[in-house]
C-alpha cells in the first residue's frame, strides 16, 4: 500500500461533469489499495473572475483582502469534490490551508510555506478518508492567524510540501497536457512527450516559462526527495517522471525557507579565450564554435556582451590541459571575423588568460531569491576579489576570479553561507535539524507497507537536450563604463535586490577601457519586463553618484534556451545551437550558459522563429500533435 497525494489544476476540476471524472479517478485509485491526499485548484477561470470583482472595486486592492478573497475558490472544489466522493461511498473530508495546517510567513500573496502539521491530516487518513485539501493557500502564525496565499504556482507548492511533510510515496501533479513537453507545444505543435527528467533540468525549464511545473514546486520535491510524476486527467497515460538525487537530511521545519545556497564549489583547473571586437551579425557564433567543435574542444562557460557600435566580445572558459588547441583554433579563425562594414577595422583581438579559477554557489532554495546572487558578489567584494566573468542559471551563480584569489573566495563563501568545508551546509544531516525532523513524525508518522516506486516506462533519451523554452517577458539593462573593481557587481545587485527584483541572466564585458585613469567595462543584465522601467529609473538616479555611466533598457528581446544535462562533454552542442540560429538570419545579441542550459537573447520580433528552428535541429520533434485543452 502506498500513500499518494495527487493535485488536480483549475482545468482537470474546471465543471461538475469534471470533478465527477476526478472523483472516479481518487476513488480507483484507492481501490487499488492506496491512500490518498487530493490537493485541488480553483475551478477554471473562477481566480481570473474573483480578481477582475476585485479590480472593479478598487484600482489597488489590499493584499490581505485579497487573500481572503482568492483562497475562497479553492474551498469550493474541495467541498464539491468530497460531495462526489462520498456519491461513490467513498469517506472524505474537505480541508482547507489552515485546518490541514499548513504554516506560512506572514506575506499575503506571496507567503512561502514554514512547515506543516500532519497530526489531522494523519489522523483521518488512517481512519480510511480521502483529504481534499485547498491549495495555494495556508495561514500565518505570527500574532492573529492570518490566511495567507503562496502565488502563481500555488497548488503544486502545496501538493508537493504536503508530500514533503507526510513522506509520501510519489506525489502526482494531473493537468491538461500529458506530461512534460521538450516544448510549448502551442507554439511547437510536434512538441515530444518524455518519460523522465531529473529535477535540475526540471527547475531550469519551469524557471524558463515551462508552466506544467512550478520552480516552486519543483524546489521542494529536489530539496527532499519528492518523486514528481505529471500527467493528463483527461487519460490513462503515464506521464512523465520528474527524478532527484537521494536528499541531503533536512528538517521539515522552514520548508520553504532553508538556506538557499548547499555547496560552494571552484575549478582552478581553467582557462578563459577571449575574442573582441568581433562582427555583431548572425552566424559569427555559429561560426567560431562551430570550428571549435570540428577540433573536439570543450567547452566550459560561454559569455557574450553586449554589442558596442558593430562589435561584441565572446568569451569562453577551457580546463587548462586544451587551453593551447582552443587559442589555436582561436586565433586561426579571428582574421576571417573581420568586420565587413567596416573593412578598415582591426581584427578581431584573441585574449587569454590562464590564471583563473571558476567559483560557484549552488542550491535549489536561491530561486526566487534577488538577494543570493547580490550577497555573493559582496562577500567577494569585502574579501578584495575582483569578478572577471559572471554565469547564472536558477540553481547556480559561478564567478570567474583570478586563481590566486580563489582560496580566500572560496572560504569566504563558505562563512558567508554557512557552509561546511565537505559541501553541505551547518545543521544538515545528522545535526540539529535531522533531530527535528524526526521529533515531528514521532506518533504521527504513518506506517506502510514496502511499495516500490513506478518507474518510468521507457528509458531516458540520449539527446543531450531535453527542453527547448522561450521567455518573451524580460527586459534588458545595460550600464555602460561601470568601474572595473570588486565591490560594483555587489552594489549594483544589492540595489535591485532591495527593490525585490529579481535578475535572470548577467553578463560583464570583455572589453576594459580606461576612462580618466579608471578602467571600465559594460555589465548587462535580464530582468522581468514588468520591472524593466522602474529598475532603469532607480539605477539611473544613482548612476551618477556611483561613477557610472548610462542606463540603457531594451524591452523588445526574447530569451530562447536549450537545457539538458547530456550537454556536459559535447562540444558540439552549442554549435548546433547557434548555427540553428544562423541558418535562419536570427543575430544572436547575448549570450550565457550553465552546465546543463544555454540561453540566446534575440530581438523579440524572432523569439518563436528561434525556439521553433532549434527545436527541429535538435531533433525533439515527435510524431504525435499534442493539442492543448481550451
Amino acid at each position: 500500500m502506498a500513500l499518494i497525494v495527487q493535485k488536480y489544476g483549475g482545468t482537470s476540476v474546471g465543471s461538475v461533469e469534471r470533478i465527477q471524472a476526478v472523483a472516479q479517478r481518487v476513488y480507483k485509485t484507492v481501490k487499488a489499495g492506496n491512500s490518498l491526499v487530493v490537493v485541488v485548484s480553483a475551478m477554471g477561470k473562477t481566480t481570473d473572475g474573483l480578481v477582475k470583482l476585485a479590480n472593479e472595486i478598487s484600482s489597488n486592492p489590499n493584499r490581505r483582502e485579497m487573500d481572503m478573497l482568492l483562497s475562497t475558490g479553492e474551498q469550493v472544489t474541495i467541498a464539491l469534490l468530497s460531495m462526489a466522493l462520498q456519491e461513490l461511498g467513498q469517506p472524505a473530508i474537505s480541508m482547507t490551508g489552515a485546518q490541514v495546517g499548513i504554516v506560512t510567513e506572514a506575506e499575503h500573496s506571496r507567503a512561502r510555506i514554514l512547515h506543516i502539521e500532519t497530526t489531522r491530516l494523519t489522523r483521518h487518513i488512517n481512519a480510511g478518508k480521502v483529504v481534499v485539501v485547498a491549495g495555494f493557500q495556508g495561514t500565518s502564525n505570527a500574532g492573529e492567524m492570518e490566511i495567507t496565499t503562496l502565488g502563481r504556482g500555488g497548488s503544486d507548492t502545496s501538493a508537493v510540501a504536503i508530500a514533503a511533510a507526510l513522506q509520501a510515496n510519489f506525489c502526482e501533479i494531473y493537468t491538461d497536457v500529458p506530461g512534460i513537453l521538450t516544448t510549448d507545444p502551442r507554439l511547437v505543435a510536434e512538441a515530444q512527450l518524455m518519460d523522465a527528467i531529473t529535477c535540475n533540468e526540471m527547475l531550469e525549464l519551469a524557471s524558463l516559462g515551462a508552466k506544467v511545473l512550478h520552480p516552486r514546486a519543483v524546489e521542494i520535491a529536489r530539496n527532499y526527495g519528492v518523486p514528481l510524476v505529471v500527467r493528463s486527467s483527461w487519460t490513462d497515460a503515464p506521464g512523465t517522471w520528474v527524478t532527484s538525487a537521494k536528499p541531503q537530511g533536512r528538517s521539515l521545519i522552514n520548508l520553504e525557507i532553508a538556506r538557499p545556497v548547499d555547496a560552494v564549489e571552484f575549478d582552478t583547473d581553467q582557462a578563459k579565450v577571449a575574442l573582441l571586437r568581433v562582427p555583431d551579425r548572425p552566424g559569427i557564433a555559429a561560426r567560431l564554435f562551430g570550428e571549435i567543435s570540428r577540433q573536439k574542444v570543450d567547452v566550459d562557460l560561454i559569455i557574450q556582451s553586449v554589442h558596442e557600435g558593430n562589435s561584441n566580445d565572446i568569451a569562453f572558459t577551457v580546463t587548462t590541459p586544451i587551453l593551447k588547441r582552443a587559442e589555436a583554433v582561436v586565433a586561426a579563425i579571428a582574421p576571417a571575423l573581420r568586420s565587413q562594414s567596416n573593412p578598415k577595422s582591426d581584427e578581431a583581438e584573441v585574449m587569454v588568460e590562464h590564471n583563473i579559477a571558476k567559483v560557484s554557489i549552488a542550491g535549489a532554495g536561491m530561486i526566487g531569491r534577488p538577494g543570493v546572487a547580490a550577497k555573493m558578489f559582496a562577500t567577494l567584494a569585502e574579501a578584495g576579489v575582483n569578478i572577471q566573468m559572471i554565469s547564472t542559471s536558477e540553481v547556480k551563480v559561478s564567478c570567474v576570479v583570478d586563481a590566486t584569489e580563489c582560496d580566500r573566495a572560496v572560504i569566504a563563501l563558505r562563512t558567508a553561507f554557512e557552509i561546511e568545508a565537505g559541501g553541505q551546509g551547518a545543521g544538515g544531516a545528522g545535526g540539529a535539524g535531522g533531530a527535528g525532523e524526526a521529533g515531528e513524525a514521532g506518533e504521527n508518522k504513518l506506517i506502510f507497507l514496502s511499495s516500490p516506486l513506478p518507474a518510468p516506462h521507457s528509458p531516458l533519451p540520449t539527446s543531450p537536450v531535453r527542453g527547448v523554452a522561450l521567455d518573451l517577458n524580460q527586459a534588458r539593462l545595460a550600464i555602460r563604463q561601470l568601474p572595473d573593481r570588486p565591490g560594483m557587481a555587489a552594489k549594483l545587485f544589492g540595489l535591485l535586490a532591495q527593490h525585490n527584483i529579481s535578475v535572470d541572466m548577467i553578463i560583464q564585458s570583455q572589453r576594459c577601457r580606461v576612462i580618466d585613469g579608471v578602467p571600465r567595462r559594460d555589465i548587462a543584465f535580464t530582468v522581468s519586463r514588468i520591472d524593466g522601467e522602474s529598475a532603469k529609473k532607480m539605477l539611473t538616479q544613482v548612476a551618477a553618484e556611483l561613477g557610472w555611466g548610462e542606463v540603457v533598457l531594451d524591452s523588445a528581446i526574447a530569451k530562447v534556451s536549450i537545457v539538458g544535462a547530456g550537454m556536459v562533454g559535447q562540444p558540439g552542442v552549442a554549435a548546433k545551437m547557434f548555427e540553428a540560429l544562423a541558418e535562419h538570419q536570427i543575430n544572436i545579441q547575448m549570450i550565457a550558459t550553465s552546465e546543463i542550459k544555454i540561453s540566446c537573447v534575440v530581438a523579440q520580433e524572432q523569439g518563436v522563429k528561434a525556439l521553433q528552428v532549434i527545436h527541429a535541429a535538435f531533433g525533439l520533434a515527435g510524431s504525435e500533435k499534442f493539442v492543448v485543452p481550451a
